[in-house]
């Protein structure tokens, strides 16, 4: 009696580990200082509805939702306080307002490209642009610290939030009957949370080697590629955009 047949194995695909490859870490940090120096400069306004377009589409090419939708929502406030508030009712007041939301539209923009460095760069991939570009040891580790430090921060920020919510110190009725002992019970955990944070990445720093005085290899060294190409014709673009179109908040 033969044996019955087998079923035939297929063999099943496994998926390429190996991950995707986004902009330089040069290139970003090459632009957040672009775009910074340029919207914040005397003739900044004419840059910042191109450059707040580019930050939604960095936003976007990372299918971060979120962000693409506060950046234009934060910058329509900041151009409806500034520019119509004024024309609607004129006074000493709003002349304040609109001169404050003049400069932090400009805020709005920088924050925005360079919340997208912050998201998409690890430590490691700082670390290693820091030393091709021969950055001093001390500025790049520090550097790289504090760009994992920040979203840390965020984490436990949000933590401390829920916990005063569920108390009813969140919001402005509880800052209202509450003023002193809502900024208490956020102010002492975020220092006792910082401490402790900045300790526990010290210790990972000193672990993954950032103090060490030989030069680390870099698993994935960064590289000029296709998407870095495809940030500077886009950024060139909205450039020579704004530089030939009529300035839209002068």
């Amino acid at each position: 009696m033969s044996a019955p047949a087998l079923p035939e194995v297929q063999a099943v695909p496994v998926p390429s580990l190996r991950p995707r490859r986004g902009l330089d870490p040069r290139a970003k940090i090459l632009l957040v200082i672009g775009c910074s120096i340029v919207v914040m400069s005397p003739a900044g306004l004419r840059f910042v509805p191109f450059a707040l377009l580019l930050a939604i589409g960095l936003a976007l090419g990372e299918r971060d939702w979120r962000r693409a939708a506060s950046l234009p929502a934060a910058a329509g406030v900041m151009w409806v306080l500034g520019w119509w508030l004024p024309l609607w009712w004129p006074n000493a007041l709003t002349a304040v307002v609109s001169l404050a939301c003049v400069y932090l539209i400009r805020f709005v923009v920088a924050i925005g490209v360079g919340a997208h460095v912050i998201v998409t760069t690890s430590p490691t991939q700082l670390a290693a642009a820091l030393r091709i570009w021969r950055i001093p040891r001390p500025f790049a580790v520090t550097l790289a610290v504090m760009l994992r430090f920040f979203p840390v921060v965020g984490a436990e920020a949000n933590a401390v939030l829920d916990a005063m919510r569920l108390r009813g110190l969140v919001g402005a009725g509880g800052l209202l009957r509450h003023p002193v002992l809502s900024v208490e019970r956020f102010t002492v955990p975020m220092i006792a949370a910082s401490l402790r944070a900045s300790e526990d990445l010290s210790a990972s720093a000193i672990l993954r080697g950032l103090g060490s005085r030989r030069k680390p290899t870099a698993m994935q060294p960064p590289r000029f590629a296709t998407p870095d190409l495809v940030l500077v014709l886009v950024t060139a673009t909205l450039t020579t955009a704004a530089l030939t179109l009529p300035a839209p908040l002068s």
